[in-house]
């Protein structure tokens, strides 16, 4: 299986689209020829990419929404229906991170997360993928975590958030496979982007030695790579791969045991 065509008529859709891993992967397909809507709620960055990456052959559509606001949501999907265009590529990549002792969170911002990295992607393949099925052509690709891989104490809501978006795809992978439309979850370590100097003292971002972290630019990379081979899931770093196959044969108590203590903050 092979990514669907760009044609016209049709575009790639991608969250989180002004920065990191969002313009990233918004910055290859547009190398790769296809017409790109670029959502997310920094108007003023979301013009400068959109404006970097149409050209005479390929066009950027910005569209400013809070995804997080279940309204503007579905006034974007609505929008994006009327407008004619078909949705052939989606990638839900919008996303924030929260860590730190859950009983210490902020239960507004934890909501928030869960409207960001669960709702939003299930609103967003709900509203598309029934096209691409019928067309027997199409892609989603839904970043999640490697945190969406294990146990990940003090990272209660992102890392569920993360099993969620895994969890979610592989389900999905195996429906419509059959159907000519390709589904991944990409899961990779620690990437270099303001994720996480927007989520303040966060456990995993001590926990990672520094050379495992990833650029976006790579990511997008393997994401992408991963997708167009109909991969359920992608980890994209070697590291990693072998960690977390060497950590299967842990005891699951045993792994989220120690994970508690690794990444337990001073004075918890």
């Amino acid at each position: 299986m092979s990514l669907p065509e760009p044609r016209p008529g049709g575009a790639a859709l991608i969250t989180g689209a002004s920065s990191g891993i969002g313009e990233a992967i918004a910055r290859r397909l547009t190398a790769d020829g296809y017409d790109t809507i670029l959502i997310a709620r920094d108007r003023e960055r979301l013009d400068r990419v959109a404006a970097e990456l149409t050209g005479s052959e390929t066009k950027a559509t910005p569209v400013t929404c809070d995804l997080t606001d279940h309204l503007a949501r579905a006034a974007m999907i609505d929008e994006i229906r009327e407008s004619g265009i078909e949705v052939d590529l989606l990638v839900n990549c919008a996303g924030f991170a929260t860590g730190g002792p859950f009983i210490e969170a902020d239960p507004e911002r934890e909501l928030d997360q869960v409207r960001l990295l669960v709702e939003a992607p299930v609103a967003l393949t709900s509203a598309f993928l029934p096209g691409m099925v019928s067309r027997r052509s199409g892609a989603v690709l839904n970043v999640a975590s490697s945190a969406g891989l294990e146990v990940v104490p003090y990272s209660a809501g992102y890392s569920g958030a993360k099993h969620h978006a895994r969890a979610f795809s592989e389900a999905i992978h195996y429906e419509v496979k059959r159907h000519g439309v390709a589904v991944t979850a990409l899961c990779p370590g620690p990437v270099e982007t303001e994720l996480w100097a927007n989520a303040g003292d966060h456990p995993l971002e001590k926990a990672i030695p520094k050379p495992l972290w990833i650029t976006a630019d790579r990511c997008a990379e393997a994401g992408l790579s991963g997708l167009a081979r109909n991969r359920a899931v992608v980890v994209p770093t070697a590291a990693l791969k072998v960690g977390y196959g060497s950590m299967k044969f842990m005891p699951d108590g045993l792994k989220a045991t120690v994970n508690e203590r690794v990444l337990r903050p001073e004075g918890a």
